[in-house]
């Protein structure tokens, strides 16, 4: 275990933060996950994140768990591993079941502590087991955009769900298209049960709001995008502002999918 200073307006998606030590890691740490958990948060490629300045105890798996190893009957994969990679992997093996992770970015852990998927390809279809706080579990509560995971992810297990499937690629990468490529932590919003949160925020007129340079985009209404220059209390109104305008008009209060560390 040693400190990194990580400065997050340029480590995170979004670009909003400011530098922090960060405490990274190690395989030698694994047996301490447990206690470890108790005190810090461990954060992967915080493609989702937000990080508030006064945060504290924040945490990162070193190197050493960015590794893919196959066996007769799983696919082991290090919970700091990047999703281009094993989409890679599964590509050059003709292993189907992660073609989504072409078009989304992050690492094997925050994927799965997110359950993070494109419409009904999600993490929950690969993955059967977990280790956490370094202990492998079945019990993961995988569901819409949420776990039940409690403690540090340090690998997971894979299984390949049929032959790599270009059809499914390309539905995904189609989906892609509408992503703005200004910084962004993807969705920001949950979409409720029977409705879309981009729908909802377009028609409460949020579609292309921008408040001191952060916003949602002109192109996806769902996405919060930076252009440049906002804080992390920029973010997080927005956020509440949104929020506040779809439950005015639809009564409809917004999960916000998007992770905030306080």
């Amino acid at each position: 275990m040693f400190e990194q200073t990580i400065d997050f307006s340029k480590y995170t998606s979004l670009k909003i933060g400011v530098p922090k030590q960060v405490c990274i890691l190690e395989k030698s740490d694994e047996k301490h996950f447990a206690e470890l958990a108790k005190t810090y948060t461990c954060v992967g490629y915080a493609y989702n994140l937000l990080i508030a300045p006064q945060a504290n105890n924040i945490a990162m798996l070193s190197k050493e768990f960015d590794y893919i190893h196959p066996t007769s009957t799983y696919i082991e994969i290090g919970a700091r591993t990047p999703s281009g990679k094993i989409f890679s992997f599964f590509k050059q093996n003709n292993m189907g079941g992660v073609e989504f992770l072409q078009a989304l970015p992050g690492s094997a852990g925050g994927l799965l502590k997110m359950n993070a998927g494109m419409k009904d390809f999600e993490m929950q279809n690969v993955v059967v087991s977990a280790c956490i706080n370094g202990e492998w579990s079945e019990n993961l509560g995988l569901a819409y955009r949420t776990s039940a995971i409690s403690g540090i992810i340090s690998a997971l297990r894979l299984v390949p769900r049929g032959t790599f499937s270009k059809h499914t690629l390309k539905l995904c990468q189609n989906m892609r298209r509408s992503h703005p490529k200004l910084p962004s932590c993807g969705s920001c919003f949950k979409n409720p049960k029977g409705d879309y949160a981009g729908r909802l925020l377009d028609l409460a007129g949020l579609k292309g709001f921008m408040r001191n340079g952060i916003g949602f985009s002109d192109q996806h209404a769902n996405f919060l995008v930076h252009s440049g220059g906002a804080s992390f209390e920029d973010a997080l109104w927005v956020i509440k502002y949104a929020q506040q305008q779809v439950q005015k008009r639809f009564g409809i209060l917004l999960e916000q999918e998007v992770q905030i560390i306080a």
